[in-house]
């Protein structure tokens, strides 16, 4: 029974166990990539570190259906790279010292943040852990304790890594970090710096801003604590003061074509010379590249600490932009050994010493990586394998490459300000642990008065003896110690010179101490500094210049005093002083002049006799009149010629006369307008087209009659000669035995009774239209003139800037009337030689007429949206230009015809080309339009004897 109860008691102490089991298994939920340094076997003490060796990770697919991996990193930084050394030689120095820390050797984990907020967490839990995998609150393993972490580089990286680490009271000092968010014990208790705190720099860049009388200023900051922090610090200082801030953008973290565009056009775009960066070298650079692509110069760059010397910002071609650059920068100091220890790594050390090898290099240490690039590059050459195959293949690393022949920031170790840091920050961290190895007991910081032991310390323990550490660095014989966590702040004031080798150097042109007086502060030589462009005097950058005469002082609502809108004085108005508040109206026959500085007379505006435009019109007038001339020349040379007794002498050379008055009027339009020009020109126009459009009609008058009459006749003709062949055809149906006898008389110039049927108007009928229609003008431009003549007047409301001296009609009234009649007898004139332009003759005038009316109405149509277009003289220049047109076109069209037959075709001026042509379909003959004198058609008269 006893067995049996024992044996029922253990398996239920089994069940039991098993089910508090089952409830507490713990699971792995993730593991993390993690590259860096790592040497703790036999080491009493390990020392944390985290360096950003790579400036971003890789981009991730966004791939959530698989199991998520933590990413690799990539963009390999040789400047952070050469901190992560110089941390390796200061442990390594510190184990070779016999007066710090001659019983423990220090180990160390040094971890890479890439950059990157979640790679600074996964190397701060795995480094708390004690193992690669990670498992939070525990530390797993029984090595060596750990004494604290140097790290992790930019501030937003701290402040996380700070907020894990003061949960276990772990200690963590920084090189880098300067944000004023660290600032605080309540939030980050155990983290300390051997950085100045940005609360210095602010207040120091906020100081240069004043020192140089710069109250115009644009900031960009990156999209993190830093540079949040910083700027915020800063711009409240300077607006204290009076500064304005042109523009404040911020720097993406992840990268961003659009924003890095946008901040370029702000930069552009604004007026201040003088722009404050707090941005690390990393966020800062893609815009500085972008501004290189658009060639922004001419400004002045203030830099914070992060990027003032940093060799990814200066890169070659900088120097036109960044040239003049003030910033400013933590101490430096000569470390000696450090480029010895730089110079001469094993590049098969470890895998970040190897990808550093062969990104510097160019090359590869993996022999089978190599002969599969060189294989690969030999077939896209078309080439052979052969040589690859037995001799080393291009690409590949031996390992015995010289980095002292290469000039890059990993072996530059001239400006070692943050190097330096980390190297203080490392002896900070020894100094703690000799100080706690060397406690005496019973004088001891803790309870009792007890001391901490190396081997066995609690984090908070050393953490006291980091706080209260004192000590001078090694070589530089600079005094260490922390007040409230942080150091003095102690700046270098760099200027960014051009050498003679066309290169960026920098030049320390003052020092800023921020324990010292306020006044005593920041010391500069002036006449050191060389700002952009080799310029020796500061640059302005004010917000807003003095406003000069011609503009007045506009205030922007919402902004500070210093701001104000020079707003140029409106056209008509004028500022004769600097800074004027309001602008003077400028009164009567006076305009402001470009400037808006003075009131200046009008420019007086008419179309001149001598200017080009003017000429021309003259030129293109006289050629007109003198054609007209030679037209008229000819037909009085050829006067008793048919074609020319066929038409209307007399009339012919009234409408010459005509044509020539409207083609010399058009230059009395021209000069400056009087009162004799402005009536003459209006009044003569208006009489030279009467005169010419009534000639015209009464032409076409004529030939309209003509055409309607010799329609009439051939009709009759044609009845006549149809009834005579009705009479034949029914004679010889009859059966009489009488002979029929057909005669045909043509109509003859001799035919009176013909002459009366067609030519209703004569000559005088013609002249006397001709007269009667030009007199009713002349009684109509009489009345206009006695009543409401034309008369010059200074039009001022076309253009404010010049007086427009030009002709008023008067009466609208009396001018649209008149210009109306003339309008009505052109329609009139064309509406007669439409209807009579089929007459069929060998020179059809009437078809002449028609075009020239055609070309008339086409003229005037087109001059009505052009006058209106336009204004001032341009306005005259177009008119002139249609009485011109109009009057080229109806002498083409109507007397060049003739003008070719007299001169060109003189076989054709006959008689018998006057006469009318027969209809080859009823030999019935039509009129011409070219002879008032000449039979109009023939009849054909059939006469029927019957003998009884």
């Amino acid at each position: 029974m006893e067995i049996r109860s024992w044996l029922v008691g253990l398996w239920a102490l089994f069940w039991v166990f098993g089910s508090l089991s089952a409830t507490s298994t713990c699971k792995l939920k993730a593991k993390f990539n993690l590259s860096g340094y790592k040497d703790v076997e036999k080491k009493k003490v390990v020392v944390g570190g985290m360096f950003s060796i790579h400036n971003r990770v890789a981009s991730n697919d966004g791939n959530t259906s698989r199991l998520p991996n933590s990413l690799g990193c990539e963009g390999f930084n040789f400047r952070t790279f050469r901190w992560t050394q110089t941390m390796l030689f200061a442990i390594s120095e510190i184990n070779q010292r016999n007066d710090l820390l001659p019983k423990t050797d220090l180990g160390y984990v040094i971890y890479d943040s890439c950059f990157t907020i979640s790679k600074a967490v996964e190397g701060t839990l795995t480094y708390l852990t004690g193992q690669d995998e990670a498992v939070p609150n525990y530390r797993c393993g029984n090595g060596p304790p750990l004494a604290a972490l140097v790290g992790t580089g930019g501030s937003d990286l701290s402040i996380a890594t700070a907020r894990i680490l003061g949960l276990y009271h772990f200690p963590q000092v920084s090189y880098s970090s300067t944000s004023t968010a660290l600032k605080s014990d309540f939030q980050f208790p155990t983290f300390l710096r051997t950085i100045p705190n940005d609360e210095h720099q602010s207040t120091a860049m906020a100081q240069m801003v004043l020192r140089f009388g710069w109250n115009w200023v644009g900031t960009v900051a990156a999209d993190d604590d830093y540079g949040k922090y910083g700027i915020k610090d800063f711009k409240e200082q300077v607006e204290a003061a009076g500064v304005c801030i042109s523009f404040s953008e911020t720097l993406p973290k992840v990268h961003s074509p659009e924003a890095i565009q946008r901040i370029v056009e702000t930069v552009v775009d604004s007026t201040a010379k003088i722009i404050v960066v707090f941005s690390s070298d990393v966020d800062l650079s893609p815009l500085i590249t972008e501004l290189l692509q658009h060639n922004v110069t001419n400004r002045t760059w203030i830099a914070s600490e992060a990027w003032v010397t940093s060799a990814l910002i200066n890169q070659p071609g900088v120097s036109s932009m960044l040239a003049g650059t003030l910033g400013f920068a933590v101490k430096k100091a000569d470390i000696p050994g450090l480029q010895h220890h730089l110079l001469n790594l094993d590049p098969y050390a470890d895998s970040l010493t190897e990808e550093f090898w062969e990104t510097v290099f160019n090359c590869t240490l993996d022999y089978g990586r190599a002969l599969r690039m060189a294989k690969q590059k030999a077939k896209e050459e078309n080439g052979t394998i052969s040589r690859v195959a037995r001799g080393v293949p291009d690409g590949l690393c031996t390992g015995r490459e010289s980095l002292a022949h290469l000039t890059n920031t990993y072996t530059d170790v001239s400006e070692l300000r943050i190097t330096y840091s980390v190297y203080k920050a490392v002896y900070a961290v020894a100094h703690a642990l000799h100080n706690l190895e060397h406690c005496e007991h019973g004088k001891g910081p803790f309870v009792g008065k007890s001391c901490a032991d190396i081997t066995n310390f609690e984090p908070w323990q050393l953490m006291y003896y980091l706080k209260n550490v004192r000590f001078k660095v090694p070589n530089t014989g600079e005094e260490i110690f922390f007040d409230n966590r942080d150091v003095d702040g102690f700046y270098d004031i760099i200027n960014w010179q051009i050498n003679s080798e066309g290169k960026i150097s920098f030049v320390t042109v003052g020092r800023y101490n921020g324990s010292a007086a306020l006044e005593d502060r920041m010391s500069i030589m002036n006449d050191s500094i060389v700002w952009n462009n080799d310029m020796l005097e500061p640059p302005r950058s004010v917000c807003s210049e003095n406003c000069q005469p011609g503009t007045r002082k506009g205030i922007r609502q919402g902004e500070p005093v210093c701001c104000f809108d020079c707003i140029p004085c409106t056209d008509g108005e004028i500022s004769n002083t600097t800074n004027a508040r309001e602008c003077i109206l400028c009164t009567g026959d006076f305009w402001s002049n470009d400037a808006h500085d003075a009131c200046v007379p009008k420019i007086i505006e008419f179309l001149a006799f001598g200017e080009p435009l003017g000429i021309t019109l003259i030129v293109i007038s006289s050629f007109g009149a003198l054609v007209t001339i030679v037209v008229g020349v000819v037909f009085l040379m050829h006067i008793g010629t048919p074609l020319v007794k066929a038409n209307d002498a007399l009339l012919s050379f009234t409408l010459l006369l005509s044509l020539m008055v409207t083609f010399l009027c058009s230059i009395v339009f021209l000069g400056e307008p009087q009162h004799w020009s402005c009536m003459t020109s209006q009044v003569a126009l208006a009489l030279g087209f009467a005169l010419c459009l009534s000639s015209i009609m009464s032409k076409a008058a004529v030939l309209m009659l003509r055409a309607q009459a010799l329609k009439a006749a051939r009709a009759r003709a044609k009845a006549a000669a149809k009834a005579a062949k009705a009479a034949a055809e029914a004679a010889a149906n009859s059966g009489s035995p009488d002979v029929i006898v057909t005669s045909t008389q043509p109509f003859s110039d001799t035919n009176p009774s013909a002459d009366s049927e067609v030519d209703v108007l004569t000559f005088g009928h013609q002249r006397a239209i001709a007269a009667v229609a030009t007199l009713i003008q002349a009684i109509a431009c009489t009345v206009w003139l006695i009543i409401l003549p034309p008369h010059p007047v200074k039009n001022t409301s076309g253009q404010n800037i010049k007086i427009i001296l030009e002709c008023d009609e008067g009466s609208v009234v009396f001018i649209c009337c008149i210009f109306a009649y003339d309008i009505l007898l052109a329609l009139l004139a064309f509406i007669f030689s439409f209807i009579a332009r089929k007459l069929e003759d060998h020179f059809s005038e009437a078809k002449c007429l028609t075009f020239g009316m055609l070309v008339f109405f086409i003229v005037w149509i087109s001059f009505v949206p052009a006058y209106l277009s336009t204004r001032g003289k341009f306005m005259v220049a177009v008119q002139i230009f249609a009485i011109l047109a109009s009057s080229f076109g109806l002498l083409a069209c109507i007397f060049l015809p003739k003008c070719y037959i007299i001169l060109i075709k003189p076989d054709r001026n006959k008689e018998e080309m006057m006469r009318p042509r027969a209809k080859p379909r009823d030999r019935i003959s039509t009129g011409t339009s070219a002879s008032l004198a000449t039979t109009a058609t023939e009849a054909t008269i059939a006469s029927t004897a019957i003998d009884e």
